[in-house]
Order: C-alpha cells, then structure tokens, then sequence
C-alpha cells in the first residue's frame, strides 16, 4: 500500500489511478480504508477512487508523537493529503466522521471540487450521543485499552445499542478486527486514538466552524440515511440550507455506514453527483 510522509506522520493510502475525476474517501472513528471496499469497485473504472488511512486509530503506523490529532488536526491532515498528491478539483466524501468540513471553516478547502457530506457527524454532534460514553473512558487513565478490550466482545461489536447500531447489515469480524487490530497491538496508536477522542472543541466552537460552511459555494451533495441512530436526520436538512450550491438525497434501509448497507444506491448517487469529463 502506498504511504505519504506528512508533517504529522506517515499515512497510507489506495489508489484506483486513472484519468477520470478524483473521489477521495473518508471514514470514520477505528475505522479504515476498507469502509469503502463495496462501494470502490463500483467506481474505479470511471473515476480515480482515493481512500486514506486517517489516524483515527485504525491507522497501521503511529504518527508523530506531536502531532495534532484534534477534529481540528484530523482535517488539516486530510488538507495535507490532497496537497501531497497535488489533487485539484476533488470530491471529498466523508461518512460517519464529519471533520472534513472543517477543510472549510479553516480555509483549506482550495483542492476541493465538491463535498459529499453522508450520514457523519456536523454541527454540535461531535461525537454523536451513542459514542460518548467510549469517548468519555478514553479521558480516564487506562481507559482507551479498555475500550479496546470492550471492543472484542459480541455484544459491544454487533448489538444495535452499541457498535452494531453503526451497519443495520452488519460488519464482519474479520473486517473489524482489522479495524482493531493497531490500537490493539500498538501503545502509541492507543495514544493517537485517544488524543482524537480527547481533540473534540467545545459546542460553542463547533458552531462557529459551522457558520462558516456557507462559504463553500461549490457542489455539495447531502446523502442521509434516512433510518440513521447516530446522526440526526434534522442535521441533514441544515446542512442543505447552510451551503448556498446543496442538494439532498436520502437512502432508505440504512444506518450511518451507508457505504457498508447500500453501496450501489449510493455509488449511484455519486455517480449522479460528480459528472463524468
């Protein structure tokens, strides 16, 4: 796998290549590229799909120990990204982790062509109620391994209450316990997981980022899941009202990870979404 050397540490990341228009794909907390491993294929022979590691905690290699790994940081590594690969006129899909916005709010939004905001975190729900409590254990001393350990259990990975409320179809072990497997294994990835869990800003500050986002007059595509248990489908509704160029669609027979419970509706969406030269 490919990897970029950044200023915050290494990043890896796939590639389809080709000349068609570039789609760079984000995924959310302990998750990795593999999030988009349904909905790619769909694309790649039309459109150049990039999906990076983020260090969300699923990331393979630490970063640097200094690294910024806030909200904040998280999306100025993902505008580091775009700058390394010398991307111009991207469209950046974002699910579950709602962060990439930010790209906006801090000016670093140049490199992007079009914003497809699906079913992820966005204005003061960050992070989304049901994952408070992990985030809340990653403060405590010792409490990011213990997450980890709560992390292998059946109940916490497939109950709809817990982790399972994430895929109304269901993730594979095997897939989370890749997912899993570097904060596991590594104290200093444990480490990048909690500072992000930690790096969240006040809700004062959230908005205000948010007040920001009518700034992007370029495309912006709304997707929802419209039976979604994290991310309120109101926000989806506001998101479409804030960007002065949205539009939305809605997806029904899903939770957050659409990617995972429809990837051909919404490959399909993109499809719409992002013409073809």
């Amino acid at each position: 796998m490919p990897r970029i050397d950044l200023p915050a540490g290494p990043v890896d990341y796939t590639d389809t290549g080709g000349d068609g228009p570039v789609l760079v794909f984000a995924h959310g907390l302990l998750m990795n590229e593999t999030l988009w491993r349904s909905v790619i294929p769909l694309l790649q022979r039309d459109y150049r799909c990039i999906a990076p590691t983020l260090p969300l905690g699923a990331h393979r290699s630490p970063m640097r120990p200094d690294a910024d790994l806030s909200q904040l940081g998280v999306a100025r590594i993902l505008a580091d990204v775009l700058d390394a690969l010398e991307l111009t006129d991207a469209t950046v899909v974002l699910n579950d982790w709602g962060g990439g916005q930010f790209l906006v709010s801090d000016g670093r939004a140049d490199r992007v062509g079009r914003l497809v905001l699906a079913s992820c975190e966005a204005f003061d729900n960050f992070p989304p109620r049901p994952a408070r409590p992990a985030v809340a254990l990653c403060r405590v001393p010792g409490g990011t391994r213990v997450f980890l350990r709560l992390l292998v259990t059946r109940f916490v990975r497939h109950d709809k209450r817990a982790w399972g409320g994430l895929s109304k179809a269901g993730i594979p072990d095997a897939v989370l316990d890749d997912w899993f497997a570097p904060a596991t294994r590594s104290a200093d990835i444990r480490r990048d997981l909690r500072k992000f869990c930690v790096g969240t800003p006040a809700r004062s500050t959230l908005l205000e980022w948010a007040s920001r986002l009518s700034t992007f007059d370029r495309p912006v595509l709304v997707v929802w899941a419209t039976e979604d248990r994290m991310m309120p489908l109101s926000h989806a509704r506001r998101l479409e009202q804030v960007f002065p160029n949205a539009r939305r669609v809605q997806i029904d027979d899903s939770w957050t990870l659409l990617p995972v419970d429809q990837p051909h509706r919404f490959a399909a969406a993109l499809r719409d979404f992002v013409p073809l030269a």
